[in-house]
């Protein structure tokens, strides 16, 4: 059927036997968004479509067209006037347990903050009431700031992990979510024995079935810290029997890098320990930070396809540093944004584009000399950058998924008369999810989730 939000005129009529009782066009799952249509088909510069119209059947972008060609004929127009019309975001790496915990700990280093806020919440999970409740609210937020595809980590236990994979299908939203694996270095509450983790990993995995569900499992050993290699050798024969995406951290911190040095000296460096268990692009990996990696490691990600998860306000608050993004871009590496709450005290990846061009002045000015990022290269990382992760998301391509977000920038204009990318840019620096009107997942309009 076709789907309209209320930000437009009603259908025009047309001839009757194009309507049913209703008055909606019977041209079935085609939608028409016209208005301000901006996105990022590169890193390079912003694709701008003034007054056009977005036009997808079945889910999937068809096409933007200056003119709604004849073959459309006859269906409803969603007119969104001077509103901007932009891809949903994507949240590459984030911690739904630690969602309670924002703006906590944040005078503190990585390691610390773990024992002392992140550990002790992440052991309530084992109540699935108490998930249930958690995982409710940080969906709910998900869809408040516009992130309609994540990349989240759950807990060790897998029955609440699967409560977090319910919650955000039945919000409409899409990503993976991953049973995290922990068997050493770790408070009691949160080790797993390692035959236990792995067997109920693969229920977890099961418990999804073969079938489309937006949301899908992935791989998920916390870090190497806290995973003997038993664990990861078996993790890494489940990715590559079942075919599963893995995700985890990587070179966040100094005193992380030398621990992993310790626990394992006959590794060349931190991403070879992932790479010899078939962690790392073997089958699509995402690796959160990233920050300190040595060209080594660059050159490995490269060629394994492994993904950056570029988490700027993070790296900020837990002292971590501040990530090579310019280099990655340059070296072809793939680059999404993650908002890592509770390392990052905000879920909103406007916070985070935002956070992510001011880091790569610091860094442009105090570390490498390498040009800062553009609001184009942050915003193509939010959208086509981190949802090509999730396949053909993120763009308004023909035969991308129709993930979009409509956007009412009335409270943030001025006397002036602004072009899309003025507007966009200051949607990203000033807005909040008071602008967001509208939000689509694969062409379906997402009302707001119901907290349980």
């Amino acid at each position: 059927m076709v789907r309209y939000i209320l930000t437009g005129p009603p259908p025009i009529a047309a001839a009757d036997d194009n309507f049913n009782k209703e008055g909606a066009v019977e041209m079935k799952d085609i939608i028409v968004l016209k208005g301000q249509i901006v996105y990022a088909e590169s890193p390079e510069r912003l694709a701008v479509r003034p007054d056009a119209c977005l036009v997808a059947e079945g889910g999937k972008v068809s096409g933007v067209y200056d003119i709604l060609p004849d073959a459309y004929a006859g269906v409803h127009v969603e007119d969104c006037g001077d509103r901007l019309i932009v891809p949903g975001f994507n949240d590459l790496h984030v911690h739904a347990p630690q969602f309670p915990n924002r703006g906590l700990g944040m005078d503190r280093e990585l390691l610390p903050w773990l024992n002392a806020y992140t550990f002790p919440e992440e052991a309530k999970f084992g109540d699935e009431g108490y998930a249930k409740r958690v995982y409710g609210r940080f969906v709910r937020e998900l869809w408040r700031v516009g992130t309609m595809r994540a990349a989240v980590f759950a807990t060790i236990h897998a029955p609440s992990a699967r409560v977090l994979a319910d919650l955000m299908e039945a919000a409409g939203l899409g990503g993976y979510v991953g049973k995290v694996n922990m068997d050493r270095n770790s408070p009691d509450t949160l080790i797993e024995p390692t035959a236990a983790s792995l067997a109920e990993t693969v229920r977890f995995v099961e418990s999804f079935g073969s079938g489309a569900e937006r949301v899908r499992p992935i791989l998920t050993p916390r870090f190497v810290p806290t995973c003997t290699e038993e664990l990861m050798r078996g993790l890494g024969w489940l990715a590559e029997e079942r075919k599963l995406p893995v995700q985890s951290h990587l070179s966040e911190n100094e005193g992380e890098i030398a621990w992993v040095r310790e626990l394992h000296p006959e590794s060349r460096d931190y991403a070879s320990v992932y790479d010899a268990f078939g962690l790392f692009g073997q089958t699509p990996t995402v690796m959160a930070h990233c920050v300190h990696v040595t060209d080594d490691e660059i050159a490995l990600m490269k060629r394994r396809g492994v993904y950056v998860a570029h988490c700027p306000i993070s790296n900020l608050n837990l002292s971590s540093g501040i990530a090579p993004v310019r280099r990655f871009l340059e070296e072809g590496v793939s680059v999404g944004l993650g908002s890592d709450v509770s390392g990052g005290h905000r879920l909103s990846i406007m916070d985070t584009m935002a956070s992510a061009v001011e880091c790569s002045k610091m860094r442009w000015k105090y570390v490498d000399g390498r040009a800062p990022l553009t609001t184009a290269e942050v915003f193509y990382c939010a959208t086509k950058g981190g949802g090509s992760f999730f396949g053909r998301v993120g763009s308004f391509e023909s035969g991308y998924a129709l993930d979009c977000l409509v956007i009412d920038d009335t409270r943030l204009k001025d006397e002036v008369r602004r072009s899309l990318e003025e507007r966009l840019e200051r949607f990203i620096y000033l807005g909040d999810d008071r602008e967001i009107v509208a939000r689509y997942v694969d062409g379906a309009l997402l009302p707001e989730p119901k907290v349980p």
